[in-house]
């Protein structure tokens, strides 16, 4: 009897993981969702969304460009609308150095269409961290 008692509540405290495992991987999931479909949801409503938020744009731009080159974003030191293009301007850390002031970092222009979509990615300037900008 001992036995069954025990076994039940241990399928029991199985079944309570599970079930919790199964909600934090639904809740990555739906995250990840919402991540790639707000990208098609905006051109499947057929409207422009020409009106999303600054802060939604910049956080776009950083995302995409952190995909495409796999470097860790420092800062954004600009950002612009020139009509339904974005254009956010965003440092990276390109080489790691020690000690840190020798570091290499880039300046990117990164542009994005009304949707957020990246169409267009340039560095335009490498620097070293210790260098004082003219910029």
């Amino acid at each position: 009897m001992a036995e069954s008692k025990s076994n039940s509540s241990s399928r029991k405290g199985s079944q309570k993981r599970s079930g919790s495992q199964k909600r934090s991987g639904s809740q990555k999931r739906s995250g990840s969702q919402k991540r790639s479909s707000s990208s098609s949801s905006s051109s499947s409503r057929g409207g422009s969304r020409s009106d999303r938020p600054m802060r939604e744009m910049v956080a776009e731009a950083v995302g995409q460009l952190q995909e495409l080159i796999g470097r860790p974003v420092e800062s954004v030191t600009g950002m612009e609308k020139d009509g339904s293009k974005w254009t956010v301007r965003i440092e990276v850390l390109e080489l790691e150095r020690i000690p840190n002031t020798t570091d290499v970092l880039g300046i990117y222009e990164v542009t994005l269409d009304k949707n957020g979509d990246l169409i267009g990615a340039q560095r335009t300037r490498r620097y070293y961290r210790s260098e004082a900008s003219e910029d």
